[in-house]
């Protein structure tokens, strides 16, 4: 029967059904959510957001913040800034404003003055150009600071065109081009903060994720020795489309086999060709992540293909996943806290492993509003960039990315990596998976 067989298609997704932050307590499908429903959670998600908006610009020295969206070159804020509807405007810009004792002014500058809009941003009256409103909300404020999306390392931070910049310096005027600065700072932490509300349908979102690998990488799917690569990943594509569900990358599947040669793609285990026969005794991988309401799961799992007269994976596999448990155990409850940098976390995870003789490595990412999301990264990156380290933010959601790399006996000492990756919130006590991880290979007869 499959896993997924209480899913309601193609309306909508899953939130999880208990309001409790216990780690391991059960996730469970609830009724799924029309789109409608999902457009009116978001922007009640987009009013708390936006409540914390200006404290967030008066901590980075921002004034004013002006987002900038083009017809048919979106800008990636605009569903998280504004309600999360499609613009068909040429030009439409979102504008905050420090009004100073007045607090947060928020202005839509767009085609028309749709309702919902309404709700959250002040609209001009007709007539008036957006170039126009923009140079009176100058001179009336005087922002010390402009912030644009320009300047970031990251694309959703650097996402103005060159022609939507010289837009907005044409209409603030003379001099207004030495006060922009580039808004990646804000950007950052309004993007990295994760919002109460969202809490039970991400963990809702992750348990989905899981239950589709589980049935991906079980008898129902994988037959062996007919059943291909291209053959799963098209399955997840099939099934994510049916639960009207997204993804925002291709899932990746990766094979490891006794006696096999594998190949290495920027120093990982590289991506198995879609026309690989998976075969008994295969270690097989996915690396998989939906997307639903603005968020985005990653997910890694790993199962072993029994060969014939095999009731359970071989010991040294067993084991080989046990390296990588305690490698999660030490990253995620013994060297994060809030406030530590991620530079620091990294460190001591991999002091901590080179003294345990367990090759490892972590690369670990931020996740959200974006899959790699904004933030503070654990991984070998984080050590060696050359910028201010950046300190974990309670509550911020991440992907614990990561793998061990150990000899198997049975496999006459080839070496084989167990690779794992499971989404976490990060609390006082350090990180917290949302649901339980993989405590032991999945077995496909």
């Amino acid at each position: 029967m499959s896993l997924l067989k209480w899913a309601v298609v193609p309306l909508v997704l899953l939130s999880a059904c208990s309001s409790s932050r216990k780690e391991g307590a059960a996730t469970e499908p609830l009724r799924l959510l029309p789109w409608s429903q999902q457009l009116s959670l978001r922007q009640t998600w987009l009013e708390k957001r936006h409540g914390m908006l200006l404290e967030m610009m008066r901590r980075h020295g921002v004034g004013m913040w002006i987002i900038v969206n083009e017809e048919f070159h979106e800008d990636p804020l605009t569903q998280f800034v504004a309600p999360p509807l499609p613009y068909a405007g040429n030009r439409d810009i979102f504008v905050f404003v420090d009004a100073g004792a007045d607090g947060l002014r928020r202005l839509a500058l767009t085609g028309y003055g749709e309702e919902a809009l309404q709700r959250f941003f002040e609209i001009p009256s007709e007539g008036r150009s957006p170039a126009e409103v923009l140079a009176e909300l100058d001179a009336r404020h005087q922002p010390q600071r402009i912030a644009l999306g320009m300047g970031g390392k990251r694309g959703v931070t650097r996402s103005l065109t060159r022609d939507g910049y010289l837009f907005v310096k044409e209409a603030l005027g003379a001099g207004a081009e030495a006060r922009f600065v580039s808004a990646e700072p804000l950007i950052e932490e309004y993007l990295d903060t994760r919002i109460p509300e969202e809490w039970e349908h991400y963990r809702g979102m992750v348990a989905l994720t899981d239950a589709i690998v589980k049935e991906a990488f079980s008898s129902a799917v994988v037959v062996p020795g007919k059943t291909t690569v291209g053959d799963v990943r098209r399955w997840l594509y099939d099934k994510v489309g049916s639960l009207g569900v997204g993804t925002w990358f291709q899932p990746d599947l990766r094979v490891q086999r006794q006696g096999g040669v594998g190949t290495t793609s920027r120093g990982f285990l590289a991506v198995a060709k879609e026309s690989l026969v998976i075969e008994r005794g295969d270690l097989i991988h996915v690396d998989f992540g939906i997307s639903h309401l603005g968020l985005h799961t990653d997910w890694q799992k790993m199962a072993y293909v029994l060969r014939d007269g095999e009731t359970d994976a071989p010991v040294g596999l067993k084991n080989a996943l046990a390296n990588t448990h305690v490698l999660q155990d030490v990253l995620m409850l013994k060297a994060s806290r809030p406030g530590r940098s991620s530079a620091d976390v990294f460190d001591e995870t991999m002091t901590e492993m080179r003294a345990r003789n367990i090759q490892a490595d972590v690369y670990s990412h931020p996740l959200g509003n974006q899959g790699h999301g904004l933030g503070a990264s654990i991984d070998f990156r984080s050590a060696t960039r050359k910028e201010a380290p950046k300190p974990l933010r309670e509550g911020s959601y991440i992907a614990i990315e990561l793998s061990t790399t150990t000899p198997v006996p049975e496999w006459g000492g080839q070496k084989v990596a167990v690779m794992e990756e499971d989404p976490a919130y990060l609390t006082a006590e350090g990180w917290k998976f949302f649901v339980p991880r993989q405590e032991a290979f999945y077995l496909i007869r």
